[in-house]
């Protein structure tokens, strides 16, 4: 496995209906080298799962199973991560957690649009207004590598994707050696300390 990466993995996450899947498409177009991953169809395609919610009306993904797929993928760089749950995946795999919002108007009308039942976009718009998603990603991620995105509208999108492949540049700049895929342990009061300096 790669000891190496020398392009970034980011995470683009949400409540559902937010606009992942669209601002993916977007930076897709814009990244081409990079590879997009959908968990939901990643977990479909690759039997990631481990039973189905009845209330829920969803698969229950096998995480342990998904990680070991996608680990090596991963490992390689330059990934697109699209998924609604963002605090499975290894800290020292993810470079930039980017976590879309939307107004609760919207949330719903997408929501409704897609023939979700009116519990399933309640408990939806509930992760939404208290900000689940990216207190996931907080609790899971430095926060400095954790962005919160509005994303109502397609300008919204579009704005959200340059700032990402700003970002994405500045990235390859300023690690033209790479970054390691391996754990280097938990930093310690005295890095931080340097790294303030």
């Amino acid at each position: 496995m790669e000891a190496r990466r020398y392009g970034p993995n980011i995470i683009v996450t949400g409540t559902p209906g937010c606009g992942k899947s669209s601002t993916c498409e977007f930076l897709k177009n814009k990244l081409k080298d990079y590879k997009y991953y959908n968990i939901s169809d990643f977990a479909k395609d690759n039997d990631c799962f481990e039973g189905y919610d009845e209330g829920r009306k969803s698969h229950i993904v096998d995480e342990d199973k998904l990680l070991d797929m996608l680990e090596p993928l991963l490992r390689q760089g330059n990934s697109i991560v699209d998924w609604h749950v963002n605090d499975v995946f290894p800290e020292r795999l993810i470079d930039l957690v980017v976590v879309l919002r939307c107004d609760n108007s919207n949330l719903y009308s997408r929501l409704h649009a897609r023939g979700y039942h009116d519990s399933k976009i309640e408990e939806n718009l509930d992760a939404e207004i208290m900000g689940v998603v990216k207190q996931d990603a907080v609790e899971s991620y430095e926060p400095h590598i954790v962005v919160e995105l509005q994303s109502d509208t397609k300008e919204d999108m579009v704005s959200n994707v340059s700032r990402i492949v700003a970002w994405e540049k500045m990235w390859l700049e300023q690690h033209p050696d790479g970054v390691t895929n391996e754990y280097q342990g938990p930093r310690s009061d005295d890095e931080d300390d340097e790294d303030s300096e």
